[in-house]
């Protein structure tokens, strides 16, 4: 599913798979291509921008390089709509057409990365939808839609006032709801069974205790080497495949 986007304020996207999939999405308002540039994508794109009537302008490297905050933009900047979150009742409505949903709550994550990364692995673990905090937590930047490399426009992310309500909501909805901890039930034990609502806490600090007591398991990631804790992205991603590992068996 596509998240719906708005007509206006706009901000930037940029990376030839980013810009692909925006303008796919009929979210591109204005594309910029590095000026020297030649090749399939440059034709590819440029294609694509002209049959959905997006407008093209050829600026030199150095300019997109400041469009992108100096990010890698591989000759495509892509003006778009700003990113329109999904309310969460209309996600929570489509997640319910699934047979057994898998909803991601992401307590607080604050790098980039690791949500465009969450993002990337949500949509190919089929995942039906993302919740995070509107408050202290890290939005859909162009960042996040690079890493992504398009996923942003194809999974629900809603964005809420408090996490610990949500998740009473989720519980209302038949969810149980799955923590990730230094302690708890082993991944390969955990039962993946139902309506799954997976809480992710932030980098630093986890999940917060507020939200914890909303828990109704925690699961864990065993540990055998000298580091006691993985990246955020890629617990997740391990307990996402777990779950497509499950359901598959």
């Amino acid at each position: 599913m596509k998240n719906k986007q708005s007509k206006s304020p706009s901000s930037i996207v940029y990376g030839v798979h980013t810009v692909i999939e925006s303008l796919q999405a009929d979210s591109g308002r204005k594309l910029y291509i590095q000026n020297d540039l030649r090749g399939r994508n440059r034709d590819k794109i440029q294609n694509l921008a002209d049959k959905k009537n997006v407008p093209v302008s050829f600026l030199p490297k150095t300019a997109l390089s400041e469009m992108s905050g100096q990010s890698v933009h591989q000759g495509f900047v892509l003006q778009v709509t700003e990113f329109a979150y999904t309310e969460l009742k209309s996600l929570l409505k489509n997640a319910m057409r699934d047979d057994n949903p898998l909803i991601l709550v992401l307590d607080g994550l604050t790098d980039p990365h690791n949500l465009g990364s969450i993002l990337r692995t949500a949509d190919a673990a089929g995942v039906s939808g993302i919740i995070i905090p509107k408050h202290r937590a890290v939005g859909v930047t162009s960042t996040v839609a690079k890493t992504a490399t398009g996923a942003a426009e194809y999974v629900p992310i809603a964005r809420v006032t408090n996490i610990s309500q949500t998740l009473a909501t989720l519980k209302e909805q038949g969810f149980w709801i799955f923590g990730t901890d230094m302690t708890g039930t082993p991944f390969y034990k955990w039962n993946t069974s139902g309506k799954l609502a997976l809480v992710i806490g932030s980098e630093g600090k986890g999940i917060s205790p507020n939200v914890k007591k909303q828990v109704d398991e925690m699961v864990t990631i065993p540990m055998n080497g000298h580091v006691q804790s993985l990246n955020a992205s890629v617990a997740a991603a391990i307990l996402m495949y777990e779950v497509v590992r499950q359901r598959l068996t």
